[in-house]
């Protein structure tokens, strides 16, 4: 288990972007698993997708607006940032209007903009977060008490920056 010292040295070691510590208490004892295989979990709700955002922001039907949750990707409105635009045609090309994607809300289930805030899963159990990190189109954006899963995204975005891939291989990029 990664203590929070721990956990602060390795924000400073991959760059990863926090808005806050992660407790202790909310990194143990629980069952982080992020299949690939068929079958939703128990605890999460189907939606279709009916609107695109942006990278880390979509509409579901049943919900409403949905933002990720423990990612950021590049702004495309307003402040216009390098790689903002690949990674919302991402989301777009990964999930079309009409596609079928299971979720689950964090904890916190909404942000001060009335956001739902939800994990996502698309296809045969695809964990669309983690995809966003893994491919290099989002950074960790870890805001507690939604914390589950921010140890396998960071795992996820320090080996994406070692590698190179999406935002972390454009100069001007990775800040």
């Amino acid at each position: 288990m990664l203590g929070p010292a721990g956990f602060r040295q390795l924000v400073r070691a991959t760059g990863v972007l926090t808005a806050g510590l992660v407790p202790a208490a909310g990194l143990g004892g629980c069952d982080v698993s992020l299949q690939e295989s068929a079958g939703a979990p128990q605890g999460r709700t189907s939606a279709q997708v009916t609107k695109h955002t942006d990278g880390d922001t979509l509409w579901l039907s049943g919900i409403g607006k949905v933002r990720l949750i423990g990612v950021d990707t590049p702004e495309v409105y307003g402040d216009d940032e390098c790689y903002g635009h690949r990674a919302s045609a991402f989301v777009e090309r990964t999930l079309p209007l009409g596609s079928a994607v299971t979720y689950r809300l964090g904890i916190e289930e909404r942000d001060r903009y009335g956001r739902a805030l939800a994990y996502v899963w698309f296809g045969h159990g695809r964990f669309l977060n983690l995809l966003l990190v893994r491919r290099g189109f989002a950074q960790v954006l870890t805001v507690p008490p939604n914390v589950e899963f921010s140890e396998r995204l960071t795992r996820a975005a320090r080996r994406a920056r070692a590698a190179g891939r999406g935002l972390w291989g454009r100069p001007g990029c990775a800040g």
